[in-house]
């Protein structure tokens, strides 16, 4: 089995080539590539692989462009971060998809029904592409909210807030310039505005940037505390049942 694998995050790749060659050690790796424009060019000028590894973003543009630039017959395993996406329309037009990081076991699957349907795995047609790069358009998050200041009306840039946090039954937007601002949302309507590459929800109380984290200490009871920047008047305690999701959020 000779097996292309394009994705732009290293970690990412050397993981997925460990295990693919712990389950399938005579799978031969033809290349590993990092943009859609060397695998286009690979493409271009090599036989097809029997099994193609596909991020879906990639470091120059989601990969579906790959398949807009040149033909791809290869079978196609799909993978992603984001489990957010609308990811069901691929277990009908690829072999499948795995969330990273990838799990061994669902690895195996994936490497099991591509056993079964070689040689029959549907193409991408057009139309299913388009409707597929429709899908997975990054969502438009916000990049101002509106303040209060005494009796005037002006705006704070999302980019400046440091955490947001509840207290009181209000919400404050925490600035890096240690000024704070009351906000007119809840924490759960937050969470879906705010771009989760950049904001992670430690608890019911606190929403904090990634630039805000100073570090990060082991707590009782299996929970993690973080030192942020400006302090807050609060613990930021990371709640047990959100830590692994934490400790991944920081290593991308």
């Amino acid at each position: 089995m000779k097996v292309l694998i394009i994705e732009d995050e290293k970690p990412a790749a050397r993981r997925l080539q460990q295990l693919l060659l712990q389950q399938r050690p005579q799978a031969g790796i033809l290349a590993h590539l990092e943009s859609v424009e060397h695998a286009v060019q690979w493409l271009q000028e090599n036989p097809r692989p029997d099994l193609l590894f596909l991020d879906i973003q990639l470091a120059d543009g989601l990969s579906f462009d790959i398949f807009r630039e040149v033909e791809v017959p290869s079978p196609v395993i799909f993978t992603t971060a984001y489990d957010q996406y609308t990811l069901k329309a691929f277990k009908l037009n690829s072999i499948d998809y795995l969330l990273k990081p990838i799990d061994p076991e669902e690895l195996q699957q994936a490497l099991n029904k591509f056993d079964r349907f070689y040689g029959k795995a549907p193409l991408l047609d057009p139309r299913t592409l388009e409707s597929l790069i429709h899908s997975f358009q990054a969502p438009a998050y916000k990049e101002r909210f509106i303040v209060k200041i005494g009796q005037q009306i002006t705006y704070i840039q999302v980019e400046d807030v440091r955490y947001f946090y509840s207290e009181d039954g209000l919400l404050f937007a925490q600035m890096q310039d240690k000024k704070r601002h009351a906000l007119d949302y809840t924490l759960d309507q937050l969470e879906s505005l705010l771009d989760p590459r950049f904001f992670f929800r430690l608890n019911r109380k606190a929403i904090v940037h990634i630039n805000a984290i100073q570090k990060v200490s082991p707590y009782f009871n299996s929970r993690l505390i973080v030192e942020l920047r400006p302090q807050p008047g609060f613990d930021a305690v990371v709640s047990r049942d959100r830590v692994s999701d934490f400790k991944n959020w920081l290593d991308k």
